[in-house]
């Protein structure tokens, strides 16, 4: 085992399950040495098994709503005291759309609703990185990751206002990646990942059919979620020092394609 990020020390946000991107992330972190806490909001705890997760990989939990300022404020605070020092890397894995949920039509969203995804899938970011920022929580050269899709850049219908969340997510980690760099000299990117089988991800209407012509349309086929964990880790790393403000696409080659034999002998069925 190489440890990677022995001596490393982090905030996994988004762990709710074993299908998880974050869930998968975790356990990688902790194989490759690094320490970290774990953290989601109330209500999804109830909902997952975060529990398992923290005794598997020595973690403590600390409950908090990434849409709160107070809840990320006492997150840091926490993190630094139990790691016993400034923070190393953060991943971002939060996302929600009441719209989706309640399967509204994109041409008639709920506001509300709207106002709820933006705040919860795209303006958690700023919130939490404008938190480590106030409190200097962040060691100079820290890595934050945040999961992305390619519906921030291309139309996916049934995505509805996820896509627009996914934009100002992308965006925000440009803007403050600008900030926090020229600061600190931490680096902010977004990973553009596959249709993954995730909890959050399965709930997109028509997910099972785009997730296989995805994976038809790649020369790799779909990165899966320990793919992708793996790829965050490289980003944690310090091999990664230079690489900031990206958004980076993990999805075997998806986001280059037009079009390809199998789906024209597809067609012509």
């Amino acid at each position: 085992m190489t440890q990677l990020l022995k001596g490393k020390k982090g905030i996994i946000f988004g762990a709710l399950d074993e299908q998880s991107i974050a869930w998968k992330v975790a356990e990688r972190a902790a194989e490759e040495g690094a320490t970290f806490v774990l953290t989601n909001a109330p209500i999804a705890m109830r909902m997952g098994e975060i529990n398992k997760l923290a005794e598997k990989c020595n973690a403590q939990i600390i409950p908090a709503d990434a849409t709160s300022d107070e809840d990320l404020s006492k997150l840091f605070t926490s993190a630094t005291e139990i790691l016993g020092g400034k923070i190393d890397f953060v991943l971002h894995s939060i996302g929600m759309s009441p719209n989706v949920r309640k399967a509204r039509p994109y041409t008639d969203l709920n506001y509300d609703f709207f106002h709820k995804t933006i705040d919860v899938s795209a303006m958690s970011l700023h919130r939490v990185l404008q938190a480590a920022y106030k409190q200097d929580a962040l060691n100079e050269w820290a890595s934050v990751v945040a999961l992305s899709y390619i519906a921030a850049q291309r139309t996916f219908p049934d995505y509805s206002d996820m896509a627009e969340a996914k934009a100002m997510l992308e965006s925000v980690a440009r803007s403050f990646g600008f900030h926090y760099g020229k600061a600190k000299k931490v680096r902010v990117n977004t990973i553009s990942q596959s249709p993954t089988w995730t909890t959050a991800g399965s709930g997109v209407p028509g997910f099972k059919e785009f997730f296989n012509y995805a994976d038809s349309m790649s020369p790799l086929g779909n990165a899966s979620a320990i793919d992708c964990a793996n790829y965050c880790l490289s980003l944690f790393s310090d091999y990664t020092r230079m690489v900031t403000m990206q958004n980076l696409f993990h999805d075997g080659g998806f986001s280059n394609m037009g079009i390809n034999a199998a789906m024209v002998a597809a067609q012509s069925e």
